[in-house]
């Protein structure tokens, strides 16, 4: 459920810096398996997701969700993005061990076992979807298993490795989040539901190729065709720049069709110039892409922050 959105997360991702938590000093008992088990759940990622679902929970109700669906759905999702992301570690376990820039995560590996990393990753996976069938309208199990299969199986195990555009359909399961967060909701999918998806789905891949174009030496170690590996600083600073230009009228458009007020659409523009500003600081002018990697995570969280207060400030 993460996308196309590898390395090194923070809380939403951390601290908004690219670095995993740190492993505690210890190495031994039980605390430290579980400090070493909470690295490998990519903490950022799972925060992420609960936010995304949130914004998707708060545009189908119009307000304030019921706060019944809201505490099971973010259960749910915290539950199975973090299984997802267990899952996502052992797949990648081998090519990991190539990139220098994982070791915290490939210790943490080491630390916990993959056995014990699979039996979490099961365990999550399974409660978090026994939540979602039993306690919320089918819709909404249905995309959770679909985002968990898109990330772990399609993303990872092939589109990930084929095609250095892989991560353009990679972004499918990191948007998903708002169509489970709204099917909670509203038990179907509506027209503003999917603007939003889209919205997720287009920021989704300059994100993952800012930090991509960092650690390209990584990746081509790695064997892993990520973009800036295979056409060049040059070529994703373009691609870039398509997508982040394309976010400010899709954004817009949550206001054009009436979802969102014009206060909204105000905010909403100046994060989308303030993200191609950002751009072109630290991908033009100064070749600072982990800057511009938490430039879009701070728009983003800014963006979904603002549709929450519009909504829930309108609905109040």
């Amino acid at each position: 459920m993460g996308g196309g959105n590898d390395g090194r997360r923070t809380a939403i991702d951390g601290g908004l810096t690219c670095r995993e938590p740190a492993l505690p000093a210890a190495a031994g008992g039980g605390p430290a398996r579980l400090g070493a088990l909470f690295v490998l759940a990519k903490p950022g990622i799972v925060a992420a997701v609960a936010l995304a679902g949130y914004a998707g929970m708060v545009l189908a109700a119009r307000g304030t969700p019921a706060p019944r669906t809201t505490l099971v759905c973010l259960v749910a999702l915290v539950l199975t993005a973090g299984g997802a992301a267990l899952l996502n570690v052992l797949l990648e376990a081998a090519s990991d061990a190539r990139m220098a820039r994982l070791g915290r995560r490939n210790a943490a590996l080491r630390q916990v076992g993959t056995g014990t990393t699979l039996v979490a990753a099961g365990g999550a996976l399974a409660l978090g979807l026994a939540l979602d069938f039993t306690l919320l309208p089918p819709l909404t199990g249905l995309l959770t298993l679909a985002a968990i299969i898109a990330y772990a199986v399609v993303y990872t195990l092939w589109l990930k490795r084929r095609s250095p555009y892989g991560a353009v359909p990679g972004g499918i399961p990191g948007a998903l989040p708002v169509l489970i967060g709204y099917s909670a909701v509203a038990t179907t999918i509506g027209f503003d539901g999917v603007l939003l998806f889209l919205v997720m789905l287009l920021w989704q891949p300059p994100h993952f190729w800012t930090l991509a174009l960092h650690y390209r030496e990584d990746y081509r170690r790695a064997g892993i065709p990520a973009l800036p590996a295979v056409r060049g600083a040059t070529y994703t600073t373009i691609m870039i720049f398509l997508y982040a230009t394309a976010l400010v009228p899709a954004s817009l458009a949550l206001w054009a069709f009436g979802c969102c007020s014009v206060r909204f659409a105000g905010i909403a523009l100046l994060l989308g110039l303030a993200f191609l500003g950002a751009c072109f600081r630290y991908l033009v002018a100064t070749s600072r892409y982990r800057r511009a990697f938490a430039a879009s995570l701070l728009y983003l969280v800014a963006l979904l922050t603002a549709i929450i207060v519009d909504l829930v400030g309108r609905g109040a």
